[in-house]
């Protein structure tokens, strides 16, 4: 089950340090820990550098950023302060816009409406917001927008980062009026993919009209309040203004107050005010829908609903991205799926990430599913997305080997079929195998072919521990290694998709001791 802890109860100490207004990451003092580490010092020491240098170079008045681990938040730290007038220090109360990483409340709150029947992922988008219906497309052979499109950027509209930030705001009726009269394209929908803050406000009308309630409401009453995040919400003049991290500019040398953009359309891309406290809970539910398995769904949605957030529609990006250490790269794939980016990562494998950019905040997340844990940052200055430094966070928990890949459960035929495996080394002969072996075992290599084969290897390995844990990657495969007389056996057994699933592939490779 999914715990949720008080953020308070589980700080590992904060930062009050004006690092952005020129006091050094030296000066930083922390708070005494309220528990022993669930992360080493030395690892934390390193992570908390690299997040208040950035401060310094980029001129944050204010970060926060913490660490989600199965379910509870091992780590957290917060420097400098929330209003530049008063030295207000940022704290774990402190509302921070997140912008757009907003998108992916939005996107739950759509496959939540399809889990309730209301629509259809891949119905036009027109089905649900009739305006839509005298659009003009590019091409007399462009698909009508689907309501996937939107939710992975594919619609065919125009990248619209720098005029979408301005428009939170917009009215409702203002924003019918627009969509009465149309929008150019910049391509074909389905053809590539083009980042659109104006889907994500159709897909919160889209909510609106579904729902028969504003989509903030709809998002608030029935995934923000049930997960207890209680301080979260779509409207800047509704919260306690004390509580505010305000947004500042950096421009020429000094620091201006952004204004605050109200609640409106395009809140539905980028609106989402919230606090550490609030946002720990967040990710934790989202992490908590991996792996897959029995048992009580305990969230608002469900939890094979919230790993669709995962999929997208298959238009790659590739980019070369720095490692720790100096000329270290990874090529990652990078394809953007519902409201998160997806990427094959080097060392942290799959990732879902998003930056929120607006006027006076930047924020970033970064989900890391298979080992469940998740890492994110909120910053009140224009633009200043900490998604490099996120990256470096995550990288330092990976090198420190804080990220080991949660384990699958070994399903009741790979055991017997792992069983079966280690009885034919120990005796050299598949006759344990018999009646346990799939139709094409044998047509790929005959058993006196295998038996030779098995000879060899145990004349080069000797005795093997065959009794060593079984790794499993899914319900029907997985890997092994033996610790041998003369060096290690690497195992991989594959099971069939019939029943009773049978051993279709069984290998054997032999490393020797150095």
């Amino acid at each position: 089950m999914m715990k949720l802890h008080p953020l308070k109860s589980l700080l590992a100490g904060s930062v009050l340090a004006l690092a952005a207004l020129g006091a050094s990451a030296e000066e930083a003092v922390a708070a005494p820990d309220a528990a022993a580490p669930a992360i080493p010092a030395e690892v934390t020491d390193r992570i908390d550098a690299r997040f208040l240098d950035y401060q310094t170079a980029q001129h944050v008045p204010g970060l926060v950023w913490g660490i989600v681990k199965d379910g509870e938040l091992v780590y957290f730290k917060t420097s400098g302060v929330a209003n530049l007038e008063t030295e207000a220090p940022v704290t774990a109360d402190s509302l921070f816009s997140i912008a757009s990483m907003s998108k992916a409340f939005t996107a739950l709150a759509i496959l939540k409406l399809r889990d309730e029947g209301k629509l259809y992922l891949d119905a036009p988008a027109e089905y649900y917001v009739p305006e839509l219906r005298g659009w003009t497309y590019p091409t007399t052979d462009s698909p009508r927008i689907r309501v996937r499109d939107l939710l992975a950027h594919v619609s065919g509209l125009v990248t619209d980062n720098p005029w979408g930030d301005r428009q939170q705001d917009m009215p409702e009726e203002v924003f019918t009026e627009v969509l009465k009269e149309g929008v150019p394209f910049s391509r074909a929908p389905q053809m590539a993919y083009e980042y659109s803050n104006f889907g994500y406000a159709l897909l919160g009308r889209i909510v609106t009209n579904l729902s028969g309630m504003p989509y903030e409401d709809y998002i608030r009453t029935e995934i923000m309040l049930p997960l207890g995040m209680t301080s979260t919400g779509y409207d800047v003049y509704a919260v306690d203004q004390d509580r505010r991290a305000l947004g500042y500019r950096w421009e020429e040398g000094a620091f201006s107050k952004e204004p605050a953009l109200g609640p409106g359309v395009f809140g539905a891309m980028g609106g989402v005010m919230t606090n550490a406290e609030d946002y720990e809970k967040w990710v934790a539910f989202l992490l908590d829908a991996w792996p897959p398995r029995d048992g009580e769904e305990t969230g608002p949605v469900k939890r094979s609903s919230v790993r669709e957030l995962s999929q997208g529609l298959n238009f790659p990006r590739v980019y070369t991205r720095d490692g720790l250490e100096e000329g270290e790269t990874c090529d990652v794939a990078v394809n953007y799926a519902m409201g998160f980016a997806v990427t094959a990562e080097c060392e942290l494998g799959t990732t879902m990430a998003h930056s929120g950019g607006y006027p006076g905040y930047g924020s970033n997340v970064l989900l890391m599913p298979d080992a469940g844990v998740g890492v994110f940052a909120f910053a009140n200055r224009t633009y200043a997305a900490p998604s490099r430094i996120v990256r470096e966070a995550a990288l330092e928990l990976a090198t420190a080997g804080e990220l080991p890949a949660r384990e699958w459960p070994v399903s009741a035929p790979l055991a017997d079929a792992y069983s079966v495996a280690g009885a034919v080394y120990e005796q050299g002969s598949f006759t344990p195998a018999e009646g346990k072996l799939a139709m094409n075992f044998t047509m790929d290599a005959t058993i006196p072919v295998r038996e030779r084969a098995l000879a060899d290897l145990k004349a080069e390995a000797g005795a093997c521990d065959t009794g060593a844990p079984f790794r499993a990657n899914g319900h029907l495969s997985g890997r092994f290694t033996w610790t041998c007389e003369a060096g290690d056996m690497e195992g991989w057994l594959l099971l069939s998709p019939n029943h009773p699933p049978l051993i279709q592939e069984l290998n054997l490779s032999f490393v020797p001791a150095p």
